[in-house]
């Protein structure tokens, strides 16, 4: 697919399900990512945790590119504007923060790359309009309110768009709450891509639950 910000944004609307996560073992990584994308998932946030996770991003990217172009891969818990530097010119395709970080969203702006800022109020939300941020990531999502926080936004800024991390699970009644809440997307963690799955290998299980969230995010849209 391209990799242009519109498309990328497009995308991660259409499979709904943004699977977040991170592994220290590039082969396990790229088994992981894989599954993800072969479950209906494309568009993945690798997170930026320990040491040399740029490098390591790197080494997956480069990879991927040969062998899975269809793959977009994004980097999260970016906390500032030399990390995401760093990123983009290892092709991250987007850039997430826990927290909206201003300059971030110009190097991102810049560069034509989407910036997923982390928003726990609504001054923290218009903020990002203003930095030109298509999709604010509500974080952390149970804990800033939930379902009856995006319905409160919605009401007087019905352009919103909202992704949560933490607090929807990858089940069909958590899914029909937020999204009937008015979300376009959600971060799921590791109850979605889960730590025994990854111990094990067990690499068609992820894909397995990676397509059941897909399919339930698409079910609950048809109505």
């Amino acid at each position: 697919m391209p990799i242009d910000r519109v498309s990328v944004l497009k995308a991660l609307e259409a499979q709904g399900v943004c699977p977040v996560f991170y592994n220290p073992d590039p082969e396990v990584a790229m088994s992981v990512i894989r599954a993800c994308a072969r479950g209906g998932a494309p568009v993945i946030e690798f997170t930026n945790r320990g040491d040399f996770a740029v490098d390591l991003f790197a080494e997956i990217a480069k990879e991927l590119g040969r062998t899975d172009p269809d793959i977009v891969l994004g980097i999260g818990s970016v906390l500032d504007a030399g990390t995401a530097a760093m990123y983009l010119n290892r092709a991250a395709r987007f850039v997430v923060s826990p927290a909206l970080v201003p300059e971030v969203a110009t190097v991102c702006n810049r560069r034509m790359v989407a910036y997923f800022p982390g928003c726990g109020s609504v001054r923290d939300i218009t903020e990002a309009h203003a930095l030109g941020c298509d999709i604010i990531k509500l974080f952390p999502g149970a804990s800033v309110g939930g379902p009856d926080f995006v319905k409160a936004v919605m009401g007087p800024m019905p352009w919103t768009k909202i992704m949560p991390t933490g607090g929807v699970d990858p089940d069909a009644a958590s899914i029909a709450k937020w999204f009937g809440a008015g979300i376009v997307a959600a971060g799921m963690g590791s109850k979605l891509v889960t730590d025994a799955a990854v111990k094990a290998g067990d690499w068609a299980g992820i894909e397995t639950s990676v397509r059941a969230a897909v399919d339930a995010v698409a079910a609950f849209r048809r109505g």
